[in-house]
């Protein structure tokens, strides 16, 4: 809880030396996640997303309308899937972009390509990025969102009804004894993630300790001997793949009867989207971790 409230605080008070949108102003200036100045005339009215987690940010926060072009994949909240494409999160199609005519494209750092954000920028686009790395930044990055596009006010409630829910969960397993936890994000080759992702710290916020947190690579390729070796109390399974074979790879590992959470029955799916995607769901991604993990607490 203590670090929670200092990340709220430090959020809270970058967001007041970061923003200055006023009514009166004729023009702001925004510093996003590379350090870098912004300038808008006005809030944004043509916005492209770079990412399906930022457009659900924005439609989060009500400005679904303002959303005129997403990347593939953009599918939560259904009405987004009906908005034009701008190729994936990863290959941008920028000639496609700058036919949308935005006023502000919003991306990440991680994931989307540095040349195509450069070539958008050259053609006179302004665009502003963002890199959440942990579960309290995606939530700041929430309020952020709000503030540069002159809803401020949306931005920091949903901020702080999404904080409300984070203590929530950890007044009811903050105190309890944290079971060793493998999350498998993929099934085959089998991945998993190290301390360096937002997967891990829900894994630590729900009361549980990540097996691999400790690997090299955020996102680590691990055989069955190794899980078999590490003893997980508590396996997870997640996949990027859409449509995947989650069952399938539950019935694989229920053959495992030496991992402690195969005998007891603690091998348990999760909503990939839930966990993946760094929008206002991961806070639901948090609750339904914290329930298969901690399910002896009292949830009502």
């Amino acid at each position: 809880m203590g670090r929670l409230k200092k990340t709220a605080l430090l959020g809270s008070a970058l967001l007041f030396l970061i923003f200055s949108w006023t009514d009166s102003a004729p023009c702001s200036v925004f510093t996003d996640a590379l350090g870098r100045s912004v300038r808008l005339d006005a809030p944004p009215q043509r916005i492209v997303s770079l990412a399906p987690s930022l457009t659900e940010i924005l439609f989060s926060l009500g400005l679904g309308e303002r959303v005129v072009g997403v990347t593939r994949f953009s599918s939560y909240p259904p009405e987004a899937s009906r908005k034009p494409k701008v190729g994936s999160y990863i290959n941008l199609n920028v000639e496609k972009i700058i036919s949308l005519a935005p006023d502000l494209v919003i991306g990440t750092v991680d994931g989307n390509a540095r040349d195509a954000v450069e070539l958008l920028e050259k053609a006179g686009i302004r665009v502003f990025l963002v890199n959440p790395r942990n579960l309290g930044q995606v939530i700041q990055s929430v309020a952020i969102l709000g503030r540069l596009c002159g809803v401020p006010g949306r931005g920091e409630h949903l901020s702080r009804r999404l904080w409300s829910r984070v203590s929530s969960v950890q007044e009811k397993v903050g105190s309890r004894r944290r079971p060793r936890v493998f999350l498998q994000i993929n099934i085959r080759p089998i991945m998993t993630v190290n301390r360096n992702t937002y997967h891990n710290d829900l894994i630590r916020l729900a009361g549980g300790i990540n097996i691999t947190r400790d690997e090299r690579a955020n996102y680590p390729r691990i055989s069955i001997e190794e899980v078999i070796r590490r003893k997980p109390e508590v396996i997870l399974i997640s996949s990027m793949e859409r449509g995947g074979r989650f069952e399938e790879a539950r019935r694989d590992w229920m053959a495992w009867r030496s991992i402690p959470a195969v005998r007891k029955g603690r091998v348990c799916l999760i909503e990939s989207d839930l966990i993946d995607r760094p929008s206002p769901r991961i806070v639901a991604g948090l609750e339904r971790m914290a329930r298969i993990i901690h399910p002896e607490a009292d949830w009502n």
